[in-house]
């Protein structure tokens, strides 16, 4: 039996044992990998991606992970703009991130190899398909020689592997052509790295057969491939090493899980928040990245009472939500940033109609159609002041994509308890991204029962009883939600100014004035959780504050920083408008304020306006997350300053 004390694949502080007996293949131990495949949008990357996630969730692994998709539906085989990659990182503890860089690179093409050979550090592995580097695709991406021969990859481990060859000899006693056989190289491919890193096999094999019902030869077809992987995998000399990566049970509650994304993750937590409601859910959506997702999901399920409205565009598609809204139901519209700026007017008119509706916005990198398939964090400001007038709205954003399930409720929360319209800013990183979810039980999820206003609410001075449909609740300042048919409770509706009260057609400056501040007073008392500050050493002079999607990121980058011994505070904000009440005097407790986000600086910006604090931006636009060791950088540098 041989120790081992390291491995090529071991990256980021994980620990590596093994042993092997003679004649068997090595089997090393790690605590921690980041593999990432790569190939032309057409050579089902995202779903190789997907099955070894799903293997690695049934595993019982910690996993997080980061797809990466071509921006043209069909962008030009075999180059730059054509790569489509999937990135998971998986280990036997919490983690927080897809991870910096792969410790494997699965590559089915130069394209793929060349886009993503700087991201690697060296010893890295490398497993290229051979079959695709001909003259012609490599100087499609401007190799001048073959990188796999003029010493280029000499840093890393490569592994020339003909996948496309190996899958049509695999797939010969099939009635495919050569090209149809050469498309489950991608099974191939899984089944080498499922061998490569001992992940389950029986769900993948019922996936592809349940994928294909209709075609039962090209399912078995699929299967054999994946096996061939497999057994390719256990029988080459080239591959004389596997790796074990435990179940990380120990870093999670006890309880039911699954793995899910933030997308999947929203749309359940809009159901349950339906449901908790007892309302029926509306969604009036319009196609858009990364948001389809939603409508796609939503679809499904009528069976809890979901009805779906795909809008012939952005405003009809509000414009609908919001008269669901006036009818009775929970109603949510669903789009990314472009779409945000078409639907602007409505929610105004949402907020003069002060009736609840969910504006579920996906954000990706701006403006105007900028770049679909990649994240971003920069409406931030849109969803605060795109609006013409004083039109406020609260602001929710959840943190991770499991954390989509919860801030989904929590924005239905706001905007039935409040009557007022409800912004939720996810982004393409947490739609995309998944981890394991902890499916929560039903007695634990709150009560968002909502009721319906039902009788008169007001007597004028001669006694008689009418409904005043701008009556408000003393602590909330909602106004009544009267459902159009109930008798009595007729009343106007529209998007001039009511009068307070009895709702009827006001042009009085002072009720304007009136209406004005009432309406921004009811969001600032929207009741929201103080800020839950994460300072163990309670010496930190350094606070590291962030919203959203960084969350991940910036956790892990303060658990670096803490690790060399340094003292860091920090807090994330789930609740932007209100922030929490006890936000400023969090920010007066600390010299220094760091704010990590994915813009030019917004909520910086607010918080400097608001608290006149210097909060210091960190920021990135270039369509991808943070990195931890790149934020760790930036902390260190902000305590040494």
């Amino acid at each position: 039996m041989t120790s081992q004390v390291s491995s090529p694949a071991e990256q980021d502080g994980g620990a590596a044992a093994g042993n092997h007996a003679p004649g068997t293949k090595e089997v090393r131990r790690l605590d921690r990998v980041i593999i990432r495949f790569a190939g032309d949008s057409g050579d089902g990357m995202q779903l190789t991606g997907d099955r070894f996630t799903s293997e690695t969730a049934s595993f019982g692994n910690d996993l997080s992970t980061l797809p990466n998709f071509p921006a043209e539906i069909r962008a030009p085989a075999g180059t730059l703009p054509g790569v489509s990659s999937f990135q998971l990182h998986f280990a036997d503890h919490d983690i927080l991130t897809p991870g910096d860089a792969p410790n494997v690179l699965v590559a089915m093409n130069p394209a793929a190899l060349k886009a993503n050979i700087a991201d690697l550090p060296h010893g890295a592995e490398i497993i290229v398909n051979t079959d695709e580097f001909t003259k012609r695709a490599m100087a499609k991406v401007g190799y001048a020689a073959s990188p796999l021969e003029d010493g280029s990859l000499e840093a890393y481990r490569v592994h020339p592997v003909p996948l496309t060859t190996l899958t049509v000899e695999a797939l010969k006693g099939y009635d495919l052509s050569r090209k149809d056989a050469g498309r489950s190289k991608n099974m191939f491919a899984l089944g080498l790295l499922s061998w490569m890193y001992h992940r389950p096999t029986e769900g993948t094999e019922r996936f592809l057969r349940s994928k294909f019902a209709k075609k039962p030869e090209l399912a078995e077809a699929n299967v054999t491939a994946f096996r061939a992987g497999w057994n390719f995998g256990e029988t080459t000399e080239d591959f004389a090493v596997s790796y074990e990566v435990a179940p990380a049970a120990a870093a999670f509650p006890t309880g039911t899980y699954r793995n899910i994304s933030g997308n999947l993750a929203l749309s359940y937590g809009l159901i349950a928040a339906s449901q908790q409601a007892d309302l029926p859910l509306y969604l009036g959506s319009y196609p858009i990245t990364p948001a389809s997702d939603i409508l796609h999901e939503l679809s499904k399920h009528k069976n809890f009472g979901v009805r779906t409205f795909q809008a012939e565009d952005e405003i009809a598609a509000i414009g609908a939500a919001l008269g669901a809204a006036f009818g009775g139901a929970l109603a949510v519209t669903t789009t990314s940033g472009p779409g945000v700026a078409l639907k602007s007017e409505t929610i105004g008119l949402a907020v003069s109609l002060e009736l609840p509706l969910l504006i579920v916005d996906i954000q990706r990198g701006g403006p105007s159609t900028g770049l679909p398939t990649k994240t971003e964090q920069a409406d931030l400001l849109q969803a605060m002041y795109g609006r013409n007038g004083e039109a406020p709205v609260p602001v929710v954003a959840p943190a991770t994509p499991a954390d989509c399930f919860d801030a989904a409720i929590d924005a239905a929360r706001i905007a039935l308890a409040y009557r007022t319209p409800v912004f939720l800013l996810s982004d393409g990183y947490l739609a995309n991204g998944s981890e394991p979810w902890r499916i929560p039980e039903v007695e634990d999820l709150p009560d968002l029962t909502v009721r319906f206003a039902s009788g008169p609410n007001h007597e004028l001075a001669d006694g008689t009883e009418v409904f005043w449909p701008y009556k408000r609740d003393p602590h909330t300042l909602a106004r009544p939600w009267a459902v159009p048919g109930t008798p009595g409770l007729e009343h106007r509706i529209g998007g001039i100014e009511k009068q307070d009260g009895t709702g009827n057609i006001s042009y009085d400056p002072a009720n304007h004035d009136f209406m004005v501040r009432t309406r921004q007073a009811k969001v600032d008392g929207i009741e929201v959780p103080d800020l839950v500050v994460d300072d163990p050493s309670g010496a930190a002079k350094v606070l590291v504050l962030g919203w959203g999607s960084t969350y991940g990121p910036a956790t892990a980058a303060v658990r670096r920083v803490r690790a060399e011994g340094r003292s860091v505070a920090q807090a994330h904000l789930r609740h932007l408008n209100p922030f929490p009440r006890n936000l400023g005097e969090v920010l007066e407790r600390y010299d220094k304020v760091v704010v990590p986000e994915m813009n030019l600086g917004q909520l910086a910006a607010l918080l400097r306006a608001k608290y006149l604090v210097d909060a210091r931006s960190y920021n990135q636009v270039n369509g991808m997350p943070f990195k931890a060791e790149q934020l760790a950088g930036v902390v260190k540098e902000a305590i040494d300053d």
